[in-house]
Parts: C-alpha cells; sequence; structure tokens
C-alpha cells in the first residue's frame, strides 16, 4: 500500500487544517480548563478514534457499522483487567476469603484467577491484546459476512446485533467480567498512581499523540490506492469486483483498522476515567459514535475529531443544565445535520464558508489591483498592427 507519487499526503490546505486541530488540543484546551475539564475533554479524544475508523468504513468504504462499541470495549477491557490484577495484590486483598484475585471474583465465591486472566498479569500482553483483540474478533465478523457480500443495511443490523450479545455476554458473567458494573477502582499502573491531576494531565497528552498518530495512519490510507478502491467500491462495488479485484479482502481490511483505531480508544478511556463497563460496549454508545462521524463529516477524518467534541461538549452541556431535555438536543442535533448539512460540519466548511471566504478574498484583492494599462495602437500585440500582420503571415 503506496502512496502515488503525483498524491501529495498532505495538501498545503489539509497541513493548516492539522496544525489548527493539533494547536486546540495541545495548546488551547490545555491552557484554558481545569484538570477536571482537560480530563473531560481527555476522555471525549478517546472516542475520536471510533470516529476515525467509521471515517474509513463507512465514509470512504461504505460499511455502516452500529457495533464498533464492541471494539472499544475489548480494547477497553484489556486494559482494565491488567489494571485490576495490579490493583488485587494479596496484601491489598488481604480482607477477602481469596486473596489475590479482583474483588467481583471474591464476592461471585470463585476461588481461583481464571487462566484466560493469567496472561494480563504482563503490561506488554495486555498492549498487545488492546489491538490484537479487537482486530482478531473484527477479522472474524469480516471473514464471515463480507466473503458472502452481506453488506448494508444487514450487516448494519448485523454488528448491531452482536454489540447487545456481547452487552449480555459481559453482564452474565458477572464473576468474571464485573457485570453490570464493569471493572472498576483503577488505581495504579506500574506503580503509578493515575488518579492525580498531574497523571490526569499526562495521560492526556499521550492520549493526543495517540490520536494524531491514527489521524496520519488514515490520511496515509485515504492517500493510497486502497483509499481511492475504497471510494471506487462504495460508488460502484460490482464494477470493482469485475476489474479482478477482491473486494472483501479490502473489506476486512479496513474494517480491522477501524476496530484497531476502536480498541486503543477504549484503552485510553479505561486508563484516564478509571473503569470500563458493559455500557460503552452496547448498542447505544455504538449509535452515538456514528453521531459523532456524521456530525464531524463521514467523509472527513478531522471533522470527525471536531464532531466527537462538539456532540461530548453538548451532551454534557445539555445534561448538566437540562437534565430532562438533553436527549431530545441532542436528537434534534443529529437530525437537523442529517437534513440541512449530510456532509456534517467538514461538509459545512468545504462547501458553504470556504466558498464564500475565498470570494470575499478574492474580491478584496482584484478591489486593491490597480487598473491594467491601455495597449497602444501601434504594439506588437494590436491586431492591425506590422508586427501582428508579420506573425499572422
Amino acid at each position: 500500500m503506496q502512496i502515488d507519487r503525483k498524491t501529495r499526503f498532505l495538501t498545503r490546505e489539509e497541513a493548516i487544517y492539522f496544525g489548527l486541530l493539533a494547536a486546540v488540543i495541545f495548546l488551547i484546551l490545555p491552557l484554558a480548563l481545569d484538570s477536571f475539564r482537560l480530563n473531560l475533554f481527555g476522555k471525549y479524544l478517546t472516542y475520536a478514534f471510533v470516529a476515525i475508523g467509521l471515517v474509513l468504513c463507512w465514509g470512504a468504504g461504505g460499511i455502516l457499522s452500529l457495533g464498533q462499541g464492541v471494539f472499544f470495549g475489548l480494547g477497553g477491557y484489556a486494559m482494565a483487567m491488567f489494571l485490576k490484577l495490579e490493583a488485587s495484590t494479596p496484601e491489598a486483598t488481604a480482607i477477602q476469603s481469596t486473596p489475590g484475585i479482583p474483588d467481583f471474583m471474591d464476592w461471585n465465591q470463585i476461588t481461583a484467577l481464571p487462566w484466560w486472566w493469567e496472561p494480563f498479569n504482563s503490561l506488554a500482553f495486555s498492549l498487545i491484546a488492546v489491538v490484537i483483540v479487537p482486530v482478531a474478533f473484527a477479522f472474524i465478523i469480516g471473514v464471515a459476512m463480507f466473503r458472502r457480500r452481506v453488506g448494508g443495511v444487514y450487516f448494519a443490523i448485523i454488528t448491531q446485533a452482536i454489540a447487545a450479545i456481547l452487552t449480555i455476554l459481559i453482564i452474565g458473567q458477572q464473576g468474571f467480567t464485573g457485570g453490570v458494573n464493569g471493572i472498576t477502582d483503577l488505581r495504579t499502573l506500574k506503580g503509578w498512581d493515575i488518579r492525580t491531576d498531574e497523571a490526569k494531565e499526562i495521560l492526556y497528552f499521550v492520549n493526543a499523540v495517540l490520536l494524531f498518530a491514527c489521524l496520519f495512519a488514515a490520511q496515509y490510507v485515504r492517500r493510497s490506492k486502497l483509499g481511492r478502491l475504497l471510494i471506487a467500491m462504495r460508488d460502484q462495488e460490482d464494477r470493482v469486483r469485475f476489474s479482478g479485484y477482491d473486494v472483501a479482502s479490502f473489506k476486512i481490511f479496513v474494517f480491522c483498522l477501524g476496530a484497531a483505531f476502536a480498541g486503543i480508544g477504549g484503552a485510553m478511556f479505561t486508563l484516564q476515567v478509571g473503569f470500563m463497563s458493559p455500557t460503552l460496549v452496547g448498542i447505544v454508545p455504538s449509535i452515538e459514535m456514528v453521531i459523532f462521524a456524521a456530525v464531524g463529516g463521514r467523509l472527513s477524518i478531522l471533522g470527525a475529531v471536531y464532531g466527537t467534541l462538539l456532540v461530548n461538549w453538548a451532551k454534557t452541556t445539555l445534561s448538566e443544565s437540562f437534565p430532562e431535555l438533553w436527549l431530545l438536543g441532542l436528537g434534534a442535533l443529529f437530525i437537523a445535520v442529517v437534513m440541512f448539512f449530510p456532509n456534517g460540519l467538514a461538509g459545512l466548511w468545504s462547501e458553504q464558508v470556504m466558498p464564500r471566504l475565498r470570494k470575499l478574498f478574492a474580491g478584496r484583492g482584484a478591489g486593491a489591483r490597480p487598473p491594467a494599462a491601455p495597449v497602444p495602437a501601434n504594439s506588437a500585440s494590436a491586431p492591425d498592427s506590422p508586427a501582428a500582420k508579420a506573425a499572422a503571415e
């Protein structure tokens, strides 16, 4: 997968937009917000990982997944399992009937750590699992669906059903997963207290760096030949297939890439918020993640980040001011964007705002420009001049 030599990785305009987003995330928000609000926006940015993956899957590839919360949750649970085991040392759990295991296992009368929890004692394994587990699950779903040419609304409904099934499974296996409460009371990472304000600020910047790494990876895909093939598959899938391309493999790849992004976001959510629960895995959060991408613009990776920040900020503000009406407000925002701005905030900017700004600046430039000097009648450019006649002959 290579970028065409004629295709630039970032145009000048895109580089400016990336720089503006970096200024907002790395400078403006840390300087303008206190520790609590900065941690809140850090949580918002973890959802942006999912939105970026949706731009690739849905915006570029035409694959609408209503179950991205599954991959977000798997990455989050992988990190939460390591943190919970670190917090469940025999000394810290001495009051339990079975010291050395997570508290929810002791409450459910489990007397030994399950074998599949054992590898999560290793931080290296847990970090790998944050990406590998969601990707492996996405690969299984992708092979099962795309090899059978299942797509469109059918694929969306199936992914939604998978989200519901996994939520029920997590809640039902309370002794192994923490049930409806999830995995809570996460305190340290290799002895480093992640609950302090200083730790939360550091994690915010780590989250921001990883987010930009995913943005650049997504931009690389969009600018590569694969990116053009994804758009072609979205618009004319049969024609791409008849041209000899393995459409299913491309869909599986981009679906797995979106799952990897979501898994990283889930892990960062666990580190910054301090818990992971099935409420972040099910249908409702998965649909909200689609709303983030739709509001920001399903064709723009930067728009997806802005959309995530805007929707979550509106959700927090409305829920604080109007606790009984905020859901209606969120729904109205989504409906308004879909009806009037189908390409989201990014489409509104590129189709409405930028043309007006260009026209405005072009008009000012033309007004400031001195009038052109008249062409002398005997000049070489005059049609009846001797020089012009000689050139014509």
